[in-house]
């Protein structure tokens, strides 16, 4: 039976929840290049980062910052590390006000494995678009599936052509769910 994966989201639909803004550097700018952190490739070392609370509430295990950083606390970050340490890179980050460690979760790996005839919609970026520079690369993914037969060993990763998609396999789900990680929602790919 092949492996099941899910792709990992930012519940939300919780009442009261924190909202986190956008990766800062130790001089409190903006980091350079946001979009490095779901790259799916590791991430040069970081100076001390700091992530901006732009709505107060409940902190949560989960969280999607700025520019769809993933943020974890120290719990699934031990979860996720102990089941796919060689997938994932954590850079330490602190979130204002909150003296609990937190990291950006970054997946390592980037696989070529979106299923286009399985997935809802899939949109490619064409020459009427005005950017050949992205020509033939995704423009939008809906009801995304992916093709398992592809993924080889990797539990955690991003899928090539939509790097916004953080996936996981069935047992980091599982490992989640048992630690009852809050702010989490699983889709099936």
């Amino acid at each position: 039976m092949p492996r099941r994966y899910f792709r990992l989201l930012d519940d939300v639909t919780l009442p009261g929840r924190w909202e986190l803004g956008i990766p800062l550097d130790g001089h409190g700018y903006e980091v350079d290049d946001p979009w490095m952190f779901r790259a799916g490739q590791p991430v040069p070392s970081q100076q001390t980062l700091s992530i901006p609370v732009e709505q107060p509430g409940t902190s949560l295990d989960f969280s999607l910052a700025g520019f769809s950083t993933p943020i974890v606390s120290a719990r699934v970050a031990v979860v996720i590390s102990e089941l796919a340490a060689q997938d994932i890179q954590l850079v330490s980050v602190n979130v204002e006000g909150h003296a609990e460690p937190h990291f950006i979760l970054v997946a390592t790996r980037l696989i070529r494995c979106i299923d286009d005839a399985a997935s809802e919609e899939v949109i490619r970026w064409t020459p009427q678009d005005g950017r050949p520079d992205r020509v033939g690369q995704y423009r939008d993914v809906e009801g995304l599936r992916i093709d398992p037969t592809r993924v080889g060993d990797a539990k955690v990763f991003r899928t090539w052509g939509w790097s916004i998609a953080l996936i996981v396999s069935e047992d980091i789900k599982l490992a989640l769910e048992r630690i009852r990680a809050t702010g989490i929602r699983f889709t099936e790919v």
